[in-house]
């Protein structure tokens, strides 16, 4: 009984850790790590290095291809420019033509029939005017016209006029008509008059 006493007693005192003395020192202490912090550091530095080394390098011969390219394309330039001067200077004289044979077609186009011109007048005539001559050119329509009634032939020859002004089939392709001269013959007591009908477009 004294004896599972004593081993109870003995065994509830408490345990007290042996003291030792840390004499390490750890900055001293060699490294043992399997793989380094330095590795890291300088694989990262060379990895950066490399990288940059290969973006530089494909830049300058990005720019080395480019370079070419204009170079190739300064070249077939300057080969082609000759024929393309003579092309343009071609191209302004077909210009200049062009411009002409168009003149040439618009008046041709505009400038009525001699004939067509003749019947319509000789239907549209009044009584005491006759029609001496009609001359159609580049710059217009000519009439020239005799004037019977004596004293009274300047008004039927005004009157004449203003029915030219107001002819519809003239008016398309004329200026409106003018009469540039107008006398009286005294051996036939008639009056002789000019009326001028200017082409539309037509240079003065």
């Amino acid at each position: 009984m004294l004896s599972l006493l004593k081993k109870k007693s003995e065994s509830a005192a408490p345990q007290v850790a042996a003291w030792h003395p840390n004499f390490r020192n750890y900055e001293k202490l060699p490294d043992i790590k399997v793989v380094r912090t330095a590795f890291f550091v300088n694989g990262a530095a060379i990895f950066l290095a490399l990288s940059l080394s290969i973006y530089f390098g494909y830049r300058e011969w990005s720019l080395h291809v480019l370079r070419g390219q204009i170079a190739e394309a300064e070249a077939r330039i300057r080969g082609d420019k000759p024929g393309s001067d003579q092309a343009v200077a071609l191209f302004k004289k077909f210009q200049s033509e062009e411009v002409r044979i168009n003149e040439v077609d618009v008046f041709l186009k505009s400038k009525p029939s001699v004939s067509a011109l003749i019947i319509h007048l000789g239907r549209t005539l009044p009584a005491n005017v006759a029609l001496d001559s009609v001359i159609l050119s580049d710059v217009g329509l000519v009439l020239r016209i005799s004037v019977r009634g004596g004293d009274a032939g300047p008004g039927y020859a005004n009157a004449y006029l203003e029915q030219l002004k107001a002819d519809k089939v003239l008016t398309e392709r004329f200026d409106p008509a003018e009469m540039t001269t107008i006398t009286i013959n005294p051996t036939t007591g008639r009056w002789s008059a000019e009326i001028n009908h200017r082409l539309k477009g037509a240079k003065k």
